[in-house]
């Protein structure tokens, strides 16, 4: 059991948004959704949320309009390859995403992701100073990473 768990508080799509997140990510599932009392204002909409992404337990509340998302909180997503960055790009900033610069955008229910490929760290940490330079000055100028974009620069094409 994980001791802590990601708590995200939704208007009133929690359920939405994580039956969506399990259809983007393997190993990924709903738990359980508890609902408010029939007699409730909300009477059958869910209330809470338990579900998992790739393994990772996160609590959703149906909670009302007080609270937003910020980008002060993100999903950071580590892509193994450029088909991973680009499909999970497109799905999370379809249907009313926004996409950000480096890396970041905001889902359709916006809540903040940065999907990004592994080879940023490694060409990050370039051995050669000059290399990593140009590597990070071309990253700041995407939303989307391209990892043979960083590639190329690293290699001063």
């Amino acid at each position: 059991m994980h001791k802590i768990t990601p708590f995200l508080w939704f208007d009133s799509q929690a359920e939405s948004a994580a039956q969506f997140y399990i259809s983007l990510f393997d190993h990924s599932k709903m738990v359980s959704v508890s609902r408010y009392p029939d007699s409730a204002p909300n009477g059958g909409q869910a209330m809470s949320v338990a579900f998992e992404l790739d393994g990772q337990p996160i609590m959703a509340l149906n909670g009302g309009p007080l609270f937003k998302f910020t980008e002060a909180i993100s999903f950071l997503v580590s892509c193994e390859t450029q088909i991973e960055v680009d499909t999970l790009w497109g799905q999370l900033t379809a249907d009313g995403g926004e996409e950000g610069r480096c890396g970041w955008l905001k889902d359709k229910f916006g809540l903040s992701w940065q999907i990004v490929p592994q080879a940023l760290g490694e060409l990050l940490g370039h051995p050669d100073p000059a290399a990593a330079k140009r590597v990070l000055d071309a990253m700041l100028q995407m939303n989307k990473i391209d990892s043979d974009v960083l590639r190329q620069a690293a290699e001063n094409i």
